[in-house]
């Protein structure tokens, strides 16, 4: 893994441009770069990040089953007790998933380690999956590139073949975002790009403009009724909103399904080292209240949780990250280094939510910057990756996105 400095395609603003990609800047700074890419080797896409992914997919399958068969996990992970049953039905009927994206800390050296799996409404897919495709053909075709370069994007191609396998030719899909959020919409269009390439129907609304019909079904901003809806509105957010009370009943597929509230969760953390402690892919977490428990002697966390925090110790020791059960870019993060903290990102409404604990792993640094891994999932299986990287340890909405290429 290297970051090799790279002349920028002469054409790519007024490319942006064309294809609606507005926000290639962001708040005055560049959130779109390439004035440098990440190299791999094949094996490092292979066995360090394409494999381990689906594997930790897998792994959190499993634990997705064993939270929605524990009431006590249920409710620490944040699942509100009303809607408990919509969550764990939503896992017994097979509800389909479509993607997700695991965030890992990867150096070239040593396997990747999961920081944190955004398994419901990750974003940066049109950067992913879209414009890095765009600049690999670009600089292959003016000879920045070599001949034989290639790229870990197959991204679109399996959206499609997802769609696909899951609907027959011809379905509607609703597809939202709220309004006015270029990046949001980007990749509600993205997703119903793909679902176009598969032969079935995409419409989107604005999220404030779907309404509820007198029979208590959802309706799009014409007026047509909502059968299968893809939401890029968490779950965390749906299950305290007035409208969830209107889900059972609605006749509504959503996507992506009542179940990934559970992997959506920063709780899935601990609970994924309890049920895999020791995997080479994974961190040590806890719930914060069990370091607590554990910490003072008392015996509320339960005796094998104990144990294993005191196996963990000399990790958490040297270094932990805190993080809420719910945060996104970066928001209510402590980064505590041999005692003192070393960074903290700005607090929000996330810091009112239950804490969990995780071992820290440093970013590595090219240039003054430290890139995350995303690996795209689609479906089960791990379809490509995008790089973000930022100047701070802990990646904010102000990080940067980075291509990258293969070249043995």
């Amino acid at each position: 893994m290297q970051k090799i400095i790279l002349p920028e395609r002469p054409d790519w603003r007024a490319q942006a441009e064309e294809f609606g990609f507005t926000f290639a800047d962001m708040h005055g700074e560049p959130y779109w770069d390439e004035t440098s890419a990440y190299q791999f080797t094949l094996r490092e896409i292979e066995e360090d990040i394409e494999d381990p992914s689906t594997e930790l997919h897998g792994m959190c399958r499993e634990a997705a089953a064993a939270v929605i068969a524990s009431q006590e996990l249920m409710t620490r992970l944040g699942i509100p007790a009303q809607h408990q049953d919509l969550v764990a039905e939503s896992w017994q009927r097979g509800d389909p998933e479509i993607y997700g994206r695991f965030d890992l800390a990867y150096d070239g050296n040593g396997p990747a380690k999961m920081l944190e799996y955004n398994a419901d409404t990750p974003t940066s897919l049109y950067e992913s999956a879209s414009f890095q495709w765009s600049w690999l053909e670009g600089q292959l075709a003016a000879g920045v590139l070599r001949p034989g370069d290639d790229q870990f994007n197959g991204i679109h191609e399996a959206l499609v073949e997802r769609f696909r396998a899951l609907f027959e030719p011809g379905t509607d899909l609703h597809f939202t975002a709220a309004g006015g959020n270029p990046e949001d919409y980007a990749t509600v269009e993205c997703m119903g790009w793909a679902a176009r390439e598969a032969g079935l129907g995409a419409h989107y609304s604005d999220l404030d403009k779907i309404a509820l019909s007198d029979g208590g079904q959802f309706l799009d901003a014409d007026d047509r009724t909502i059968g299968i809806l893809f939401k890029l509105y968490p779950w965390e957010d749906l299950l305290r909103d007035d409208y969830a009370r209107h889900l059972a009943g609605a006749g509504c597929l959503m996507l992506e399904p009542a179940w990934k509230a559970v992997l959506s969760n920063k709780g899935l953390l601990p609970v994924l080292w309890q049920m895999f402690e020791g995997h080479p892919n994974l961190l040590p977490a806890f719930f914060e209240a069990d370091v607590a428990e554990a910490l003072a002697g008392r015996g509320a966390a339960a005796p094998h949780i104990a144990a294993s925090f005191a196996r963990a110790s000399p990790a958490l020791d040297l270094g932990h990250v805190t993080k809420p059960l719910f945060s996104r870019e970066g928001a209510s993060v402590t980064i505590t280094e041999q005692g003192q903290v070393s960074e903290a990102s700005p607090n929000t409404d996330y810091a009112a939510h239950p804490r969990i604990v995780q071992a820290y792993a440093p970013l590595p640094v090219f240039d003054g910057f430290r890139p995350v891994v995303g690996a795209w999932i689609v479906g089960e299986a791990c379809a490509g990756i995008g790089l973000r990287e930022d100047r701070g340890r802990i990646t904010q909405d102000l990080s940067r996105f980075k291509p990258h290429f293969i070249r043995d």
